[in-house]
């Protein structure tokens, strides 16, 4: 009985991972796309580099991070986006840390994407070291509002994030809760601006259009169900 086990566990893993990484008709006629294939790294690449290194790894249609791996650097989108909805699945480590980074400007002179782009943090709530802000827990707009529930589930389980920007309006979902609205430019933005670190950085937030970017934070986490539909 136990080659039968095996087969039909290899069966429910392979009908798990088929149903990843796809889009519904219903999804395609709302002009949804896919950032992630769930088979490999085509359409990303380290920031300041030409291809996605050995460290972000394709298996089982999940996009992870290993950072014992050699070519350590965040992940970006070749393409660049304004004005989109963005919906995608992380996981992440016991006491990890990570983010979603949008508005990423690639300049060799910006060594970070951070240093120009905007943050939805990816964090382990309970056991990570970065936990001791509401501005820097999961789902919070990093370093400039906290959500405004604690939606995030714990460490190792999925959770499902939504990024929603038109012309500099931003909403964020995490667990089909929204967490954030803000936009860009309003006395609330500039003063949530003035109490971050990011209120001397000449260029953060400066690019309406920009790359998306997922964190190398020396952690791992995981992605899958990537997609995006311009607004």
């Amino acid at each position: 009985m136990r080659p039968l086990f095996l087969s039909l566990g290899a069966l429910l893993l392979a009908v798990s991972v088929s149903a990843q990484n796809k889009l519904t008709i219903k999804e395609r006629e709302q002009g949804w796309q896919l950032l992630f294939n769930g088979t490999s790294t085509t359409g990303w690449h380290n920031y300041l580099k030409p291809t996605a290194s050995a460290a972000w790894s394709v298996k089982n249609g999940e996009l992870s991070l290993d950072p014992a791996a050699p070519g350590q650097g965040d992940l970006v989108t070749d393409k660049e986006y304004e004005n989109f909805e963005l919906s995608l699945d992380w996981n992440i480590s016991p006491e990890g840390n990570s983010g979603i980074i949008f508005g990423v400007h690639e300049d060799s002179t910006l060594k970070q994407t951070y240093l120009s782009g905007i943050e939805m943090q990816i964090l382990d709530d309970k056991g990570a070291e970065d936990n001791k802000l509401a501005t820097h827990l999961a789902g919070s707009l990093y370093d400039m509002r906290a959500p405004s529930q604690n939606t995030v589930k714990p460490a190792g389980d999925w959770n499902k994030a939504v990024i929603w920007k038109k012309d500099g309006h931003l909403k964020f979902w995490l667990n089909d809760v929204q967490v954030i609205d803000v936009q860009i430019g309003s006395a609330d933005w500039n003063t949530l601006l003035f109490n971050s670190k990011f209120k001397s950085w000449a260029n953060f937030a400066k690019c309406p259009k920009g790359h998306i970017a997922l964190q190398d934070h020396n952690h791992k986490v995981s992605f899958k169900n990537i997609k995006i539909r311009t607004l």
